[in-house]
């Protein structure tokens, strides 16, 4: 039997089947990070698993490169490739909630924000990003760390059961029944094992929240990190939070003469009752007096996207992440010393907490290693011009080897780069021997390598 053709993937696939002389083309290949601009040979827009199936039998018996992009968000730009076949899950956005059981089944091609929507309605939430443009499956395929982290574990942790096409073109379900082995890799290997058409995910109840932003003097970012060090320790769970270095964006309350100067600032979502909020933000104005703050209660779908404003799609991207133990004094100096450079309004730099419920599951329940991490490090390049490339790009590497000395050896997959392959075995430690069985097992051609690859 010969090679499946195009005019074949068309015949098969009920989504749209784009190829180069189309003219949805241009605007089908473009991703989220302008740095990437790659020219696949076929992007399936898949509306149904069965799309799925056809991309990847198409891809698999012409050999050729196969990427999948569900949120587009992939900042080294996994979701697409040159000469190949891109998977869009992008339609396939469905979110079904069952309250009696709190669960929510989502399609792979969801967005946080398609699936907050979809909860709140119900007063039901589950650990997701800060973004809500971003995609839930591959935040939810590297780990997921979000503002309910602390409370409810990591997105991984709150995964019951998921859908998966395989690279031999099979439907099949991983959950803590049915496919063991894949179910505890898809919880935080990433996308190296299938597709996953469908998340199913233990909700919690969580509606409105109290969120807090507090912007601080630049010159007391030492007092400011010193303070979320002692204070996220013992820190209610219902509180996320995290520390930023970030240029003032023209918001309401912000004063005008404030707009476009660096600060350090300390980013907070109370997820407890409502009355308590107020008086669990006023933690917030001890390290240092704050230039400027808003306390306010708003739905956790809002808090979601916040940042979404100032983070369009065509930004140029660059990021570095790291995870540690502790926030050192010699850490805290690195982030003060380049914090402070931050070089555009888009960029920014957040030390997420990972203590709390994500430190109660073991280092070997999933293939997410680092339990034993209390933060997690994110140094986030982000700027319009193309002509900042290199300056920014050497901010980003900079500021990472100034940390390093005062993290672990492994980071967080999702905000690797794409010169960050040399690092996968240190992002799983222990945990590598057995993602490798499992990559040989499902995917022993690893069709699936446009990724942080684990290679059978």
């Amino acid at each position: 039997m010969g090679k499946p053709t195009v005019d074949m993937l068309r015949t098969r696939a009920r989504g749209q089947v784009i190829t180069p002389s189309d003219a949805e083309y241009e605007e089908a290949r473009k991703v989220y990070n302008g740095m990437i601009d790659r020219r696949p040979s076929v992007i399936v827009r898949a509306v149904d698993v069965g799309d799925v199936m056809a991309g990847i039998d198409y891809a698999r018996d012409n050999g050729l490169d196969l990427a999948v992009r569900g949120g587009s968000h992939s900042v080294p730009g996994f979701g697409t490739c040159d000469a190949g076949v891109v998977i869009d899950l992008g339609r396939m956005n469905g979110v079904r909630v069952d309250p009696r059981q709190q669960t929510a089944r989502a399609e792979g091609g969801c967005t946080w924000g398609d699936f907050n929507h979809a909860t709140y309605a119900f007063g039901l939430a589950t650990t997701g990003g800060i973004i809500a443009s971003t995609g839930i499956a591959g935040l939810t395929l590297g780990g997921g760390i979000g503002y309910l982290s602390r409370g409810f574990g990591l997105s991984v942790d709150n995964l019951l059961s998921a859908d998966v096409v395989t690279a031999d073109g099979r439907f099949v379900v991983a959950n803590a029944r049915e496919n063991e082995d894949l179910f505890w890799a898809l919880r935080g290997g990433g996308g190296n094992f299938g597709v996953v058409t469908s998340f199913e995910f233990q909700l919690h109840p969580v509606k409105d929240v109290v969120a807090g932003l507090f912007f601080y003097p630049i010159d007391k970012a030492r007092d400011v990190l010193s303070f979320y060090r002692d204070y996220v320790a013992t820190a209610p769970e219902q509180m996320g939070l995290f520390p930023a270095f970030q240029i003032a964006p023209p918001l309401p309350f912000i004063p005008k003469k404030e707009h476009g100067k660096t600060f350090c600032a300390i980013v907070a979502c109370w997820a407890g009752a409502l009355k308590d909020g107020k008086n669990q933000m006023a933690a917030f104005r001890k390290p240092a007096p704050t230039v400027a703050e808003m306390v306010a209660p708003m739905p956790y779908y809002a808090i979601n996207g916040l940042f979404d404003p100032i983070l369009p799609p065509g930004l140029q991207h660059y990021w570095k992440a790291s995870f540690a133990t502790e926030l050192t004094d010699g850490a805290i100096a690195a982030h003060t010393q380049f914090g402070p450079k931050v070089p555009v309004v888009n960029s920014t730099v957040h030390i997420y907490p990972i203590n709390g419920a994500c430190n109660r599951v073991p280092s070997d329940a999933t293939a997410f290693a680092y339990r034993d991490a209390k933060f997690a490090t994110t140094i986030a390049g982000m700027w319009p011009d193309p002509a900042d490339n290199q300056k920014n790009i050497k901010w980003v590497k900079d500021y990472y080897k100034a940390l390093e000395p005062h993290s672990l050896a492994g980071g967080y997959v999702n905000f690797m780069a794409d010169d960050d392959q040399g690092r996968i075995r240190d992002n799983y430690k222990d945990n590598y021997t057995r993602l490798v069985s499992i990559k040989r097992k499902y995917d022993p051609g690893n069709l699936f390598h446009l990724n942080q690859n684990i290679k059978p």
